[in-house]
């Protein structure tokens, strides 16, 4: 792996069911932009960022968050990095290479309907207002 930019633990933030050893690929509809399929998987090494990630997926699942170790090459996410936030405080990344899974998480802070209904609020006028990019 090239320069190692974070030791983890990390973290991804899903509805799907998956189990130990199953892993995460990209190639699926973006869950704030679903027009767009992704180039790249994305993880963080904040559990309740991941978290976060997971009550915002797409679907009607059961939010999820899941340990994961990636397989390849990873680099920080630009779209949090550097375009948002100078540096990387989100400790967001992304890979082209597959995310195995590691173990199911279960300890992560969920949000209040509040705060939840607050993010979806602030998702939609960001796509209302097209400032939504996605660098992928």
């Amino acid at each position: 792996m090239g320069e190692i930019l974070d030791t983890g633990p990390f973290f991804h933030g899903t509805k799907a069911d998956l189990r130990t050893g199953d892993f995460l690929t990209s190639g699926f509809r973006s869950n704030y932009r679903p027009e767009v399929v992704m180039n790249h998987i994305y993880f963080t090494a904040l559990r309740d960022g991941a978290g976060l990630a997971a009550e915002l997926a797409a679907g009607d699942g059961e939010p999820r968050v899941y340990l994961v170790e990636p397989t390849g090459e990873f680099e920080n996410d630009p779209n949090v990095t550097d375009k948002k936030f100078p540096g990387n405080p989100t400790r967001s990344y992304r890979s082209r290479d597959p995310l195995r899974i590691v173990a199911e998480v279960d300890d992560w802070t969920r949000l209040t309907p509040e705060a939840l209904r607050a993010w979806r609020d602030r998702l939609a006028a960001i796509r209302a207002e097209d400032r939504g990019e996605i660098l992928n």
